[in-house]
């Protein structure tokens, strides 16, 4: 399987900024490369290297219409995007989002063509009173519901653990295999695990994803604020690339 890194630059950038960014890519041979840019920028990131995959932070549960604001699938693939995260731990949590709207989001995706990157993860509370499946689990049945049994087996999925999302703190090595395996036994009673990739993403950084690709079923990330500075992005998509 085929490893995915994809940058999540969150509400950063400016045009200068984000063409020092684009120019320091380089795509790497044995891996798929991604950046999800805010809005605005998709025009320029149309820009990019060769063999860089384009996609957005979000997209719009609604197809078209009178909805202020939103962004629909449609107008993303327009913009060259492959992919839009959906189900961000921020999106959930500073805007509101349950886990039936992030179902309607990645199906608005799919309809479109877009795959989605369907982020799950627990809270610092959740994990220590030991619910981590059951709060993945219920964030993966919702997904389901909406989408099929079918439709489950052509997303991607981000495990994210709250308590590491730009924090600085990320999740041991145990604890990420223990969390990936869990869900890749819930993919397999689904009848999804074949082709589902999941990717960590927690505070991944260049000294510590090596570590993180070792593991099993950790089939790439999901970066945040590594992925403002080229060097950084590079060195873990080579990590991700068994170190090329």
């Amino acid at each position: 399987m085929t490893r995915l890194v994809a940058g999540n630059w969150k509400m950063n950038g400016s045009l200068a900024a984000n063409r020092d960014l684009l120019d320091g890519l380089v795509s790497i041979p044995g891996m798929e490369m991604a950046v999800c840019v805010p809005y605005p920028y998709l025009a320029q990131a149309q820009e990019r290297p060769a063999g860089v995959v384009l996609g957005a932070q979000d997209v719009s549960e609604y197809a078209v219409g009178a909805y202020t604001g939103e962004v629909s699938a449609a107008m993303l693939v327009e913009f060259g995007c492959r992919y839009a995260i959906v189900g961000h731990s921020e999106r959930r949590a500073l805007f509101g989002e349950d886990d039936a709207t992030v179902g309607r989001k990645a199906r608005a995706a799919m309809q479109a063509g877009l795959v989605p990157i369907v982020c799950v993860g627990e809270t610092l509370a959740e994990r220590d009173e030991g619910r981590v499946m059951e709060v993945i689990g219920r964030q993966l049945d919702a997904v389901r519901e909406v989408l099929g049994p079918v439709a489950i087996g052509r997303i991607v999925l981000a495990y994210e653990p709250v308590w590491a999302i730009g924090t600085g703190r990320s999740a041991s090595v145990a604890q990420v295999a223990e969390v990936h395996a869990g869900i890749r036994a819930w993919l397999n009673v689904h009848g999804a695990a074949g082709g589902v990739r999941i990717l960590y993403g927690g505070s991944v950084k260049p000294d510590n994803a090596a570590a993180i690709f070792a593991v099993a079923d950790v089939d790439g990330g999901l970066i945040g604020g590594a992925s403002l500075a080229a060097a950084d992005f590079m060195a873990i998509c080579r990590a991700a690339a068994g170190g090329v």
